[in-house]
């Protein structure tokens, strides 16, 4: 059934031999996914890509041959696969049409918001379940968690669905991005070559060849030459968002961020979410109890420094404008103030977004932070979007 697949990739350039077509199916034949596209995909490409210059022929190879899969009947589908319990638990869930969301209005603003929710919290007293009222669960209460409303608080609920909360009152555990994962490609590394530059620094006890030949030509005797080591005289600053929003993307930033690592010898990271604000943090497992000062950082590294943010820039607009409107705490200044202190410190500025650059008009506070940093210096998580970065740096 996968030969229409080979076809495909030899028809689109993708020089895939027989032997490798075999050795595709013997992976498939011994069960190393199951139900997964993604997996199948990644698998795919593993065993039939030598070079990665062809991914985007592999790629439109994969659409060509299994565009429509998603059209399987549900029915087909749920007499294959056993339905998970946890899927059952959620049943209440409410999913309403789009007509029904449209009749749905905001709470009126920030401080509105945050004024009914003292209200509830004074008036609740027991658990509650569906509505449009109440703390609880399902239903269009601006309160809650597994509900709809177009601008809420999130209270109890596992991860985000709609990406629509204003806060969320939960206490989140965010895990670090792993800096020695192995790169499933070199196209990141290549793109990142472009911002390299050489200095000589140090001691004088490197070998200069030529010097030497030189200098020995001149004195008629061995004089050996000695000079700095070339070393690469690059400093990034990477400001990593995490959680939330960013989950679906964890994958492509630890490519970059491991690829960062072994890419520049002088750089250093602190994490975020969604904005900047008064504080960042190195490790998300002390992100409450070790948090390092905002102006702390923006002292100790200088202007030469080049300055990457890597985030889908997704959340609430109240998030970026209004002093108390971070998603997890108060603060006190918004997070517009300090996305601008941060693009005052660092004339070399990048924001990296792994959301794919077509959905970014649908999203009012990507908006406004391409804005604040200038919209050309925002570029997706791509090897063109990377390479122009790079370029944008200098």
């Amino acid at each position: 059934m996968f030969l229409p697949f080979f076809e495909a990739l030899r028809k689109a350039g993708v020089p895939a031999s027989p032997r490798e077509f075999l050795n595709f199916l013997e992976a498939l034949a011994a069960d190393l996914l199951t139900y997964d596209i993604d997996g199948f995909y990644y698998l795919a490409r593993t065993a039939l890509v030598k070079n990665e210059a062809h991914l985007d022929r592999f790629d439109r190879a994969f659409q060509e041959a299994f565009q429509g899969v998603e059209t399987i009947p549900v029915e087909a589908v749920l007499e294959m696969v056993e339905i998970p319990e946890d899927w059952l638990r959620k049943i209440s869930e409410k999913f309403l049409t789009e007509e029904e969301k449209a009749e749905i209005e905001a709470a009126g603003g920030f401080e509105a918001l945050m004024e009914k929710l003292r209200e509830r919290l004074r008036e609740q007293e027991k658990r509650h379940e569906g509505g449009s009222k109440w703390i609880g669960t399902g239903g269009t209460s601006p309160f809650g968690a597994y509900g709809y409303n177009p601008e809420g608080i999130r209270i109890g609920q596992d991860k985000s669905r709609h990406q629509r909360a204003v806060k969320v009152w939960d206490r989140r555990e965010f895990r670090d991005l792993d800096d020695t994962r192995e790169i499933g490609t070199r196209t990141i590394k290549v793109a990142l070559k472009r911002l390299r530059q050489w200095a000589r620094e140090g001691a004088a006890d490197e070998l200069d060849l030529d010097g030497t030949i030189r200098a020995t030509a001149e004195h008629g005797y061995l004089d050996v030459q000695t000079r700095p080591e070339r070393r690469n005289a690059v400093r990034v600053l990477l400001f990593l968002d995490i959680g939330g929003s960013m989950d679906p993307y964890v994958e492509m930033v630890e490519e970059l961020f491991s690829a960062a690592r072994s890419e520049f010898k002088h750089m250093d990271h602190f994490y975020f979410h969604n904005c900047l604000y008064e504080g960042v943090w190195r490790e998300n497992r002390r992100r409450w109890n070790a948090r390092t000062p905002t102006w702390d950082v923006l002292n100790r590294f200088g202007p030469a420094w080049k300055c990457i943010f890597v985030g889908d820039a997704s959340m609430s607009p109240y998030e970026i404008a209004v002093p108390g409107g971070a998603n997890e705490h108060w603060n006190e200044e918004a997070g517009e103030v300090w996305l601008r202190r941060a693009r005052a410190q660092w004339p070399d500025f990048l924001w990296i977004n792994p959301m794919p650059e077509a959905h970014w008009q649908y999203t009012q506070s990507t908006h406004m932070i391409r804005e604040i940093i200038d919209p050309e210096r925002m570029v997706p998580l791509t090897l063109e979007g990377l390479t122009r970065g790079m370029r944008v740096l200098g």
